[in-house]
């Protein structure tokens, strides 16, 4: 199958899915799930652009294979969360600025600012496990390098995403700031660890020759998690609600680990 081909079957799945999703949300009158589809998304692409490529081969089984497991991992962690916690606060943000500003009602605000923006997105970060798959060749250097930083930063980002659980879980962290373990070093240490993820599939995909222009999609998932979506809107108003923050961000790097600066 050729690259465009598949690229707009793969984009007919996207729409097709976020359609089904959109039309959850109608019902349950929240968007926050749509979360948890972010990584549950990558893998389906992945897995969709294997079985459609026909090429196969170890480069295209490691990107379906490691995709998978961190989309698994990160993808029960959010769908967990949401049901501990309910209604993601950036979310209720948003729609209610569109609902307030634009007049807007909940199924058009939904649509417009939560999950017509994720598709393309979501097509457009997942590049290297689709253009990945296309061609096979033999396994070399570049491919094992980017399998075990895909590894890392799976286990990283799990490692920070249970730091942050067990601090939220103590009644005495409430106001405090979460400075220990992994986020000592940097104040989004689950960012990097996503992060390196992409740009390890990336460069398993990079091996296959065509895989390489798949670039675009660890580029843009490491500004929107430093720039975009990502660090940002978790940081937005957050030293109102944890006085010890302004610190925090003075001495704490953003996203790649660094040792603290000291006060």
């Amino acid at each position: 199958m050729g690259l465009w081909q598949l690229l707009w079957i793969n984009a007919a799945v996207l729409v097709f899915s976020y359609g089904v999703l959109w039309a959850i949300a109608q019902r349950l009158k929240d968007v926050s799930f749509i979360d948890a589809w972010w990584p549950t998304g990558m893998a389906v692409l992945a897995w969709t652009s294997l079985t459609l490529a026909g090429a196969g081969g170890v480069h295209g089984w490691l990107l379906a294979v490691l995709c998978t497991l961190w989309a698994a991992r990160l993808g029960g962690h959010l769908f967990r969360r949401w049901r501990r916690h309910g209604r993601e606060r950036r979310y209720e943000e948003m729609l209610a600025e569109a609902r307030e500003k634009r007049g807007w009602t909940f199924p058009l605000a939904s649509l417009i600012v939560v999950f017509a923006p994720q598709a393309p997105l979501q097509l457009i970060v997942a590049l290297p496990v689709q253009l990945g798959q296309i061609e096979a060749v033999p396994l070399g250097p570049l491919a094992l390098a980017g399998a075990a930083l895909a590894v890392f930063g799976t286990i990283y980002e799990g490692v920070a995403d249970a730091q942050l659980d067990r601090f939220k879980a103590d009644p005495d962290s409430r106001g405090k700031v979460l400075d220990t373990g992994l986020w000592r070093y940097s104040r989004h240490p689950n960012y990097f660890g996503e992060a390196c993820v992409w740009w390890g599939l990336y460069m398993i995909a990079a091996e296959t020759g065509l895989g390489a222009w798949s670039l675009a999609g660890p580029l843009l998932i490491t500004f929107l998690l430093a720039k975009g979506s990502g660090a940002p809107t978790v940081e937005k108003g957050m030293e109102e609600r944890r006085p010890g923050y302004a610190d925090y961000i003075r001495n704490t790097s953003s996203i790649i680990p660094w040792p603290p600066k000291a006060d």
